[in-house]
């Protein structure tokens, strides 16, 4: 397979969450080559730029002639270019290779607001390199020296945008996660079709040093990958997203974003469906069929930090009774069960350990079998449901799991109800591991089979 080639010229950051160190490692996850043409050296960390040192304008265009005269490059970006010479270089270098797949991201300010390049750089920024962009990715403080207007909304981010297209450059992407009371990380991009909007959530934390760089170097990638700009720019924002929600406490100012965390959820996932798929193989082996109930059962695992039932695991078609046993048609899937997830969901807005459940049928002698095993319970009454929950389809589980967590003041073992009109009664057996979860399964079910004699 072609390697995917994406040139990366801007400066190093010797904190290494930004510039040529954040390009390298985006680049790199998304699933390209990353080559680099450093303009600058700083001292810098997480709590601001100590020092700038520029790399001669020669040795920058020796690396342009190194790194395109043999590899070649399929997308470039550029950072941090902090003298009039170096830029000049730039553009000429850009120009001679022919690099029409460019990220202009226009570094003008460091995230603890020192100022990155020299007032008269910017006109020459404007002059000689943004006719050259694909497209330029300023956020809203470059955005406003670049368009020579306020920005307070999202209206005002087009009209921005518009101004900076009339600079020259075939698209612009404003990014809006500055603008003052924002919630949503709203985008606007200009190109040849007009405005689209890319929209994600905010957060509220100051470790995202090196946000910029991350997103124009995934930019660029998937514009070597051959993606048209929208689609390149919608997978960048989902990538910077997940790089900002895992972002990385580290040092005593603003930290950087974590590179590694969309790689590192897909792997956390794999692990979770590995264990999944293990603790139901347990289930299968030992019977526990007394104790899977008429709607039949199921088991979930939800990631570190779910957020949604996309993000919890179960058995699709449920865990069913197969006589003295259980048996099931599927693999588990991620988003397979709503009912599931939502009583996980609930456990783990109370304490995040708490991923894993199963659903068990209720009687006398089940609840008496929990008990029996020292587990701890809990349990709430469907006629103390509100009306709008009621009404709100699924949402009961999710509900009575809520209230009887709150009432007891800790996660407990088991939350069971005695039902309703038209509503099997359950027992949810709780756990912080799917294996947890089908080891108390596997006692209850013996207990129960125990006390009824074997049958």
């Amino acid at each position: 397979m072609k390697p995917i080639r994406v040139l990366t010229i801007a400066g190093s950051d010797s904190g290494g969450g930004a510039g040529i160190q954040a390009d390298l490692k985006t680049i790199t996850v998304c699933g390209g080559f990353g080559m680099s043409v450093i303009t600058a050296l700083t001292a810098q960390n997480t709590l601001g730029v100590q020092g700038i040192h520029e790399v001669p304008p020669a040795f920058v265009a020796a690396q342009f002639d190194s790194v395109l005269s043999d590899i070649g490059a399929d997308a470039a970006k550029t950072g941090m270019l902090a003298s009039r010479e170096v830029l000049e270089v730039v553009a000429a270098k850009i120009r001679q290779y022919g690099i029409e797949k460019l990220v202009v991201d226009p570094v003008m300010v460091a995230k603890g607001g020192a100022s990155l390049i020299r007032g008269e750089v910017r006109e020459v920024l404007i002059r000689e390199l943004l006719p050259l962009a694909c497209v330029v990715t300023p956020n809203i403080p470059e955005a406003e020296v670049l368009a020579q207007m306020k920005i307070a909304g999202v209206d005002d981010m087009k009209r921005a945008a518009e101004a900076i297209f009339r600079r020259g450059p075939r698209s612009v992407l404003i990014k809006g996660g500055h603008l003052a009371g924002n919630r949503r990380a709203v985008d606007i991009l200009l190109d040849g079709g007009g405005f689209r909007e890319f929209a994600a959530e905010w957060f509220d934390t100051a470790d995202t040093h090196g946000t910029g760089c991350t997103y124009a170097a995934a930019i660029a990638t998937g514009l070597a990958k051959g993606k048209p700009l929208a689609e390149a720019v919608d997978g960048a924002k989902r990538y910077i997203t997940e790089a900002i929600r895992h972002s990385l406490r580290i040092g005593g100012g603003h930290g950087p974003t974590n590179h590694f965390a969309p790689v590192g959820l897909l792997l956390e996932r794999q692990r979770c469906l590995e264990k999944l798929r293990a603790a139901v193989q347990r289930l299968l082996e030992e019977p526990v069929g007394a104790v899977i109930p008429e709607v039949s059962s199921n088991l979930g695992y939800a990631v570190p930090g779910a957020r949604g039932i996309p993000d919890v695991a179960a058995v699709p078609g449920r865990i069913v009774r197969l006589g003295e046993g259980a048996g099931v048609l599927c693999e588990p899937a991620f988003g397979a069960s709503t009912h599931i997830a939502r009583v996980i969901l609930a456990a783990m807005r109370h304490d995040p350990g708490y991923r894993s459940a199963m659903n068990i049928r209720f009687s006398e002698d089940t609840l008496e079998a929990c008990r029996r095993l020292g587990l701890q319970l809990a349990s709430f009454d469907r006629a103390d449901e509100p009306e709008e929950i009621k009404n709100a389809e699924g949402s009961t589980l999710e509900w009575g799991t809520d209230a009887a967590i709150a009432r007891r003041g800790s996660v407990p073992d088991c939350v069971w109800d005695r039902g309703g009109i038209g509503k099997e009664p359950m027992i949810r057996v709780l756990g912080k591991s799917p294996g947890e979860v089908a080891d108390r399964v596997i006692g209850i079910a013996r207990m129960v089979r125990k006390r009824c004699g074997g049958r």
